[in-house]
């Protein structure tokens, strides 16, 4: 029955487009969640973080506190452009839940909030306790790691409820990841009567993707990644603009201060004369690495783990998250809170149904720890 009341209460939260730029969408989110928290009698706010992305919103169980125990993370904001939910609405069978964002990470908000509905009275008046859900997580938190980081610098610790691993392990690293717009302008010319008044961009993007393949380092596991390209307006012009998009990811930050320098150095010379370069950053995550407060409250997951008959793995894993931000702040932290889940993303992501709750039990069991 229990597990039946979960489902309900997560079914309208997948069944709402609310991709990152579906800023109508990550209100409604907002909207639902901090009705949640105000009916537990918490201090809510719902933070205006700028026109480009839907608000954040904040809740605490001690509004005058000037420090918290824990700091509890998830984000309102999928991958998925509108018409996803219509298209795949929420669905279970004997085994799985499906849906957009089922896994990344709707079911991890209602983790939280049920982990906090079964505190202990006793637990629930002694210890802090702060949530903050943000609107732009899947683009990098451009927007709002600011505002978390200035609760994760009040905060003990902080715990971010993305899903555990499909093996069930949670997440003590991650790597730090850069994205690049890099634009190209050249010489439009007719390609038939004139090609040699042109200045191709395309030429030149097409050296880049080649130089930038080769700065990765794989023995440092630093990757790079030309993901989207555009540039052009006909096939008969040369191309006087082009347009390329760069992930970087790393697991040492020094890397990110080799990357970035390498790509400024590159706009320095043309492999096609007289076509220019212009390379912007759009967005940074620091990689998550545990400090020796970290593996502390390691040890203490650990435990909590033992006592709720859950064997804790840890996994450093590739994709970044919040946890990434509040890691460099110094502030211990962890990630992967959430029940069991896989293939983020895409249309096959689920979460296994039989983890919800020993997940809620175990996140609530870690609070009350503190």
């Amino acid at each position: 029955m229990q597990l039946n009341q979960y489902l309900d209460e997560l079914r309208p939260l997948v069944n709402v487009d609310c991709g990152t730029q579906t800023t109508q969408g990550v209100t409604v989110i907002a909207e639902r969640m901090e009705k949640k928290y105000k009916e537990l009698g918490w201090h809510t706010e719902i933070v205006d973080l700028g026109k480009e992305v839907g608000p954040g919103v904040f809740a605490t169980n001690k509004p005058d506190a000037t420090e918290f125990d824990v700091l509890l993370i998830g984000h309102m904001d999928t991958v998925f452009p509108p018409g996803t939910a219509a298209e795949r609405p929420m669905s279970s069978d004997d085994t799985r839940l499906y849906g957009p964002g089922s896994a990344d990470m709707k079911s991890g908000l209602l983790n939280i909030l049920w982990a906090i509905r079964a505190l202990d009275s006793k637990d629930a008046a002694r210890l802090s306790i702060a949530v903050a859900m943000n609107p732009d997580e899947e683009t990098g938190s451009v927007h709002s790691h600011k505002w978390l980081g200035e609760y994760a610098k009040k905060s003990r610790c902080v715990l971010v409820a993305e899903a555990a691993r499909a093996d069930g392990s949670l997440v003590k690293a991650r790597k730090g990841m850069a994205r690049y717009c890099i634009d190209f302008h050249g010489r439009a010319a007719h390609a038939g009567n004139a090609p040699e008044k042109g200045r191709s961009a395309i030429t030149e993007l097409a050296n880049w993707v080649l130089a930038i393949n080769k700065l990765g380092n794989p023995q440092l596991g630093t990757t790079l990644n030309v993901g989207v390209i555009s540039g052009g307006d006909a096939a008969n012009i040369v191309a006087d603009k082009a347009q390329a998009i760069v992930d970087v990811r790393f697991w040492n930050n020094d890397e990110y201060d080799r990357i970035g320098k390498a790509v400024q150095e590159m706009t320095k010379t043309a492999y096609v004369a007289d076509v220019t370069t212009k390379v912007t950053e759009m967005a940074h995550t620091p990689a998550m690495s545990p400090t020796a407060e970290t593996e502390m409250l390691m040890a203490l997951v650990e435990r909590c783990g033992q006592e709720e008959g859950i064997a804790i793995n840890w996994q450093a894993v590739g994709g970044g998250s919040d946890a990434n931000h509040t890691a460099a702040l110094g502030i211990p932290s962890l990630d992967g809170f959430g029940p069991i889940g896989a293939d983020f993303h895409s249309p096959a992501e689920y979460v296994e149904l039989d983890s919800i709750l020993p997940r809620i039990k175990l996140l609530s069991r870690v609070i009350s720890s503190l």
